[in-house]
């Protein structure tokens, strides 16, 4: 993880501004939608600003966001936008999200379940990890823990599956979560190299 890198919670990211490169506001993000099979970004939904504002049929898919700042998304042009139903078919997007699913090792340990997921990145955005809230097997029955990812993840029917070493790199504060998750796949790469 380099210094511009930052963690955030993906709820951050709900309500942050959608703006052109030539400074037009074209709505704010609404939900991030995740693609479940390899733990990444598939896009946005939109809404309009405002206090009693309404989601859109339109969203906005990862490959068209030109970066993420602190302040705002940016694109290119309002042309990048894409119908919803393109983004995340309905019957896709419930799949899609994670929240609320369980956390399982690949030894058959339940972690928890899912209620954020962690972001890394300074422009560019990377699903590194799991805000869960946590199970007996964890020794914080019922706090909030944050568990690294793997560069990919495994899905089966409602639970995520994560290799049983992850257990050793759970933190209970996002501020040092970045350093766990570098340690936790610097490991996963060890252990492929020697296998």
């Amino acid at each position: 993880m380099t210094a511009s890198d930052r963690l955030l919670r993906a709820r951050e990211l709900t309500g942050r501004p959608v703006v052109t490169l030539g400074g037009e506001l074209e709505g704010e993000i609404k939900d991030v939608v995740f693609e479940r099979s390899g733990g990444r970004i598939a896009g946005f939904t939109l809404r309009n600003p405002g206090l009693f504002s309404r989601a859109r049929k339109d969203s906005l898919p990862w490959e068209s966001v030109h970066g993420v700042g602190r302040d705002a998304v940016m694109i290119r042009d309002p042309d990048t936008l894409v119908p919803t139903k393109e983004l995340a078919p309905r019957k896709q997007a419930r799949k899609a999200d994670v929240l609320r699913d369980r956390v399982l090792t690949d030894n058959g340990r339940d972690l928890g379940k899912v209620i954020d997921v962690v972001l890394q990145g300074g422009t560019d955005l990377e699903v590194v990890g799991y805000e869960v809230e946590a199970s007996e097997a964890l020794g914080t029955a019922g706090r909030r823990v944050f568990i690294p990812l793997p560069d990919t993840v495994a899905v089966s029917g409602e639970n995520l599956i994560l290799p049983a070493a992850a257990t050793e790199f759970v933190s209970e504060d996002l501020a040092g979560f970045g350093a766990a998750v570098d340690q936790f796949r610097a490991r996963l790469r060890e252990s492929q190299e020697e296998a």
